[in-house]
């Protein structure tokens, strides 16, 4: 026998018994195929060695941490990458435990305390996840570039010492890692990053001036009723940009007048002494007929900027003219003649000469913060405005296409920092709403993608850079770090709504709603004509809070006006069912699900996505499915069903009662006495979903305490019995 020091790895399959149940045929062939295609070629060029295969895991030896780590987040990768070409129920989920110890090796077996700690840790690694040693994280130190959650110190089961644990975070970070080859795997990707092109010749300036003197296009206009106005007016000066009027004779010119106005929206709302209305709000009066008082009154702001724009070829001739609502007289008109190369110049004009005429000083420093992320290829920017309007559009092939476009743009000018970041975003809402097939690749592709994307916006700012990494950031679980960033968007852009949107569920998701709610009333301040996903964080404010009759409510009326809204219909089906109003639950669950089947629906919430998880646990989440599961259920008594289902219905019919049951929580009060009965039932999977049902009905089954305290030491039921009483009698 000899002694070394080694990596020592476990890996086992999550769940591996109830899949071997369910069809062992199909989980023993993806165990095979798993280990013959990843984890034995991975091992491999790891420098791994098997020494012993243990059914559904295994347990290694690496040389090194580094290998070990490499080998790990590699493997559990490549895994998460070929379940998405499976069906759930063949899918295999690996969990994996890493240590480094002094082992004894006797013949190719290897034995000590350090073998026993990496079995033990494997046990607290989350499902597809990695825990490790601390001893692991510090042998990685600069090796890797990969971050570590701290777990803290652990009692482990048959160790006489406390171990201190770290699971790694499956970020983006981990993905490089994971598709580098071990050769590569020390280089970092370097990208020099040139300086960004100073904004307007003099001479252009000077071409431009010339042309701003005469103002045909001056009318005047009837004043605004401060008292109709549906906000109080700011107390700086507020501004409504519409949309610019496309004037070319040719077809296509749309986007560039779009554009151009976005642009001014962008730029204007970055000067600190300005209110400015969001896009979204102003562009619903696009291609209409608009009353400037009208306008004021509807949107709350004492100014109103409108022109038009005429694109020739090369030529452009805009106007554009500033008028104060409350008085109906112009403020400021001017005209621009000239060379489209000559158009981002013209706007930095533009955005001097409209700040100018509403008395607000527009610092040199602004004027540089107004630059950032922008492109000075007109090119680009009408490619990136067409993915933009796609992006806005909320839909899984026009999220494809802003992908598409937004890659364009990024072809035309790789600096364009905006674009990186709506590329970000694109991906992002690719992964959470499960849009990811329209993009051609898996959930945890699209979001290692806008994370990568997210990346290039760092030596490239901007407020939607922020905006993007908060979202990103919040998605991935990185509560604190999404906060920052959205504070650094609110400071980079204060009339950008979507930093206040962002910060809304950084709060909403570490249980502070009613910071949330305090940041969705500025958000809507500056959006009046907010999307649907304002509602949805609205809504989940409150139900956060408890309140679930006011999420109900916010939810109703949303869907009275848009009843096309997907993303609002699955929750209102999950609220409605928890306020037990199971007819508005069904049809809502129909609507999310239009031309569903009852087997369909019943496999709906199995699949459900919400976009965030919430930083005190999966409770709210898992409330949420729970009440999507009763919403799939058939109006009537479904209660009183699943109780005589319970009692008389075969094995299937039983255990789906016994889960349903649960998720009615403390309504289900009335089963309590069945769900006792069913305590005794032969099938043990139908006692294990009995007890976890009395465990989430809570003090209200009181009555099933003496019996699951007689469960406590069984070997399935005893933990879950554990923990069901403590649910119910809160100790």
């Amino acid at each position: 026998m000899t002694r070394r020091l080694a990596a020592i790895l476990f890996y086992d399959v999550v769940g591996f018994s109830r899949a071997m149940g369910k069809n062992e045929a199909s989980t023993l062939d993806a165990l095979k195929k798993n280990h013959d295609k990843i984890i034995a070629p991975f091992a491999r060029s790891r420098g791994g060695r098997m020494i012993k295969a243990m059914g559904d895991g295994g347990f290694m030896e690496f040389s090194s941490a580094v290998d070990a780590v490499r080998f790990s987040v590699s493997m559990q990768y490549a895994v998460s990458k070929a379940n998405q070409k499976l069906p759930e129920q063949q899918r295999l989920i690996y969990r994996i435990g890493i240590n480094i110890g002094d082992v004894v090796a006797d013949g190719s077996d290897i034995f000590g305390d350090g073998v026993n700690i990496a079995s033990r840790l494997e046990g607290l690694a989350q499902p597809g996840g990695i825990c490790v040693h601390q001893s692991v994280r510090d042998q990685i130190g600069g090796n890797l570039d990969i971050d570590f959650s701290d777990l803290g110190e652990k009692k482990l089961k048959n160790i006489d010492h406390p171990v201190h644990a770290f699971s790694i975070v499956m970020n983006q970070k981990a993905g490089a890692v994971a598709k580098k080859p071990a050769r590569d795997a020390a280089g970092e990707r370097r990208i020099s990053i040139a300086g960004r092109l100073a904004v307007g010749a003099v001479a252009c300036l000077l071409v431009i001036i010339a042309a701003f003197w005469w103002k045909p296009w001056v009318h005047d206009v009837t004043p605004a009723s401060v008292e109709r106005m549906a906000f109080p007016l700011p107390d700086k000066p507020s501004l409504a940009v519409l949309p610019f009027t496309d004037m070319s004779k040719n077809q296509g010119q749309e986007h560039f007048a779009d554009g151009m106005t976005e642009d001014l929206i962008t730029d204007l709302s970055r000067i600190s002494g300005l209110f400015i209305v969001a896009r979204n709000s102003t562009f619903v009066y696009k291609g209409r007929s608009v009353n400037i008082a009208r306008v004021a009154e509807d949107l709350g702001v004492r100014f109103v900027l409108e022109g038009s724009v005429r694109r020739i070829d090369d030529q452009v001739r805009v106007n554009a003219q500033l008028i104060d609502a409350t008085t109906g007289g112009h403020v400021w008109a001017d005209r621009f003649d000239g060379d489209t190369r000559d158009i981002f110049a013209a706007q930095d004009e533009f955005i001097r000469k409209i700040a100018k005429a509403m008395a607000v000083n527009l610092t040199e420093e602004e004027m540089q913060e107004i630059a950032l992320g922008q492109t000075t290829d007109l090119s680009a920017r009408e490619v990136f405005q067409d993915g933009w309007e796609s992006y806005l559009r909320y839909s899984a092939n026009d999220n494809a296409k802003a992908v598409d476009r937004f890659k364009k743009a990024l072809e035309i000018d790789p600096e364009y920092g905006r674009a990186h970041a709506a590329l970000s975003l694109a991906y992002l809402r690719g992964c959470q709403q499960r849009w990811n097939e329209a993009l051609g690749m898996s959930a945890g592709e699209a979001n290692i993608k806008a994370q990568s994307a997210l990346a290039e916006t760092r030596s490239r700012p901007s407020s939607l850079a922020n905006v993007a990494a908060s979202r990103v950031h919040l998605y991935n679980e990185r509560y604190d770090i999404a906060q920052v960033e959205a504070t650094k968007a609110i400071a980079r852009d204060p009339n950008d709504p979507e930093g206040y949107v962002a910060m809304a569920w950084a709060m909403i998701t570490t249980n502070q709603p009613e910071a949330g709610l305090d940041l969705m009333d500025r958000a809507i301040r500056q959006n009046p004509a907010y999307p649907n996903y304002y509602i949805l964080a609205l809504a989940m404010a409150y139900y956060t809070l408890g309140d679930l009759e006011k999420t109900a409510d916010i939810l109703t009326n949303a869907l009275e006006q848009d009843p096309k809204a997907s993303e609002l219909a699955a929750v209102a089906a999950s609220v409605y069912a928890q306020l037990g109003r199971q007819e508005e639950a069904h049809a809502a669950m129909k609507s999310w699900m239009p031309g569903a089947s009852s087997e369909e629906l019943s496999a709906a919430p199995y699949m459900y996505h919400f976009p965030y998880n919430w930083r005190q646990g999966p409770e709210t989440v898992d409330k949420i499915v729970d009440g999507l599961h009763l919403a799939a259920l058939p109006p009537g008594d479904p209660l009183g069903s699943l109780v005589r289902d319970l009692k008389a219905g075969d094995k299937a019919s039983r255990i789906k009662a016994a889960r349903m049951l649960g998720k009615f929580g403390p309504r289900a009060s009335s089963a309590v006495p069945a769900l006792i009965e069913a305590l005794q039932d032969e099938v043990m999977a139908v006692r294990k979903e009995v007890v976890i049902s009395l465990g989430k009905i809570g003090p209200d089954a009181e009555a099933a305490v003496p019996y699951l305290s007689s469960m406590t030491e069984q070997r399935i039921v005893g933990r879950r019995a554990i923990k069901a009483l403590v649910q119910i009698t809160g100790e």
